[in-house]
């Protein structure tokens, strides 16, 4: 299958859908950092730039996918939620453009929860509408990156993060319907992926020695005074741990600069990181042992390669790529997994597998 990236950031598109054996015909993004890896990784293909100047005269082929996630600031519950007031949440229109210009048979489009009730959910069915006035069925789903298992990813990946993805499939709802819902298990209810813990004098103590090591940190991703760590840490410094460092430490608690984490602490105790962000810091702890994520730990969770960003830029060689933007493109990708998830989904749709 062929498919045209908009959006493209680090391309989770590509790193996803390639084993799969599909073809792109376009990649879109006009950040230079992200458009430098585009380039380093997939150098034979072409980055439009801007894709709202996109014609369908520009691409050699039709293609079969217009996949991309307009930017989510705008839509976020963290943000002032514009909407599509705002020139960023108008890219998703600007994305039913494109789906008009090109006339693709499928589009898949990503954002973060917060859409389904920005402007009390006119704006997603502003979206919804305008694919529907374009003979697009559709369909649209939550999926959470820690539950999507696939055969690259047989028990997911450790990060909660929620997304909304709208499937679209020209002139046909039902098979838009296929590739998010399996009917076989939508016709049951699914039991509970974990247990309610259960209140007790150890959680108590544990939840009052999170709350004390999350006071430890401010949130630019400093400590105000010091903790024993798996690098060197002076008091008051930031986080400086060996790049070769791995999430190895005995039963990690994530932890989170926010304040809008789900529990209030900034913690988790459940095994699974907070959603990777472009700005948030983020931090393991166990055992009294503290320290920042490492890139490549972040890499990790989005489903990456390590050193996946780790390029060459602005005349500098790779060893030297910037960490603060890489942080921030891994922040915005995609997770791999999910994006195989759907891909296999759509193929298996289009080729009538199901």
């Amino acid at each position: 299958m062929k498919y045209l990236s908009i959006c493209s950031g680090i391309e989770s598109v590509g790193v996803a859908w390639h084993p799969l054996g599909f073809e792109c015909l376009g990649l879109s993004e006009i950040d230079p950092f992200r458009s430098a890896v585009l380039n380093y990784h997939y150098p034979e293909v072409k980055n439009y730039g801007d894709f709202t100047q996109i014609q369908r005269s520009d691409l050699s082929a039709t293609p079969d996918i217009l996949v991309g996630g307009t930017p989510c600031a705008t839509f976020s519950i963290a943000g002032l939620r514009k909407g599509m007031g705002e020139d960023r949440g108008n890219l998703a229109l600007e994305f039913i453009r494109l789906a008009q210009r090109i006339k693709p048979k499928w589009v898949l489009w990503e954002n973060v929860p917060g859409v389904l009730s920005s402007n009390e959910g006119k704006d997603l069915g502003t979206f919804l509408g305008a694919l529907a006035e374009l003979r697009y069925g559709f369909s649209y789903r939550v999926l959470d990156t820690q539950y999507i298992r696939t055969q690259r990813f047989p028990r997911a990946i450790p990060q909660r993060r929620r997304r909304v993805f709208v499937v679209g499939c020209l002139g046909d709802w039902k098979s838009s319907a296929k590739v998010l819902f399996d009917q076989k298990t939508m016709s049951t209810n699914p039991r509970p992926s974990r247990k309610k813990r259960k209140g007790s004098e150890d959680s108590r103590q544990s939840e009052e020695m999170h709350r004390e090591f999350y006071r430890k940190l401010d949130f630019n991703g400093t400590f105000t005074d010091e903790a024993e760590t798996c690098g060197t840490i002076p008091a008051g410094g930031r986080f400086s741990p060996p790049e070769n460092s791995m999430l190895c430490v005995e039963n990690p608690v994530a932890l989170q600069t926010s304040h809008t984490v789900q529990n209030g602490l900034g913690i988790s105790s459940d095994g699974a990181m907070y959603s990777l962000t472009a700005t948030d810091r983020h931090a393991v702890m166990a055992k009294n042992r503290i320290r920042r994520l490492t890139i490549v730990e972040c890499e990790r969770l989005q489903g990456f390669s390590d050193n996946y960003t780790q390029i060459p830029y602005r005349n500098k060689a790779k060893e030297d790529a910037p960490k603060s933007k890489r942080y921030e493109a891994v922040g915005r990708a995609m997770s791999i997994n999910v994006m195989e998830w759907l891909g296999t989904r759509i193929q298996m749709v289009h080729n009538n597998e199901i």
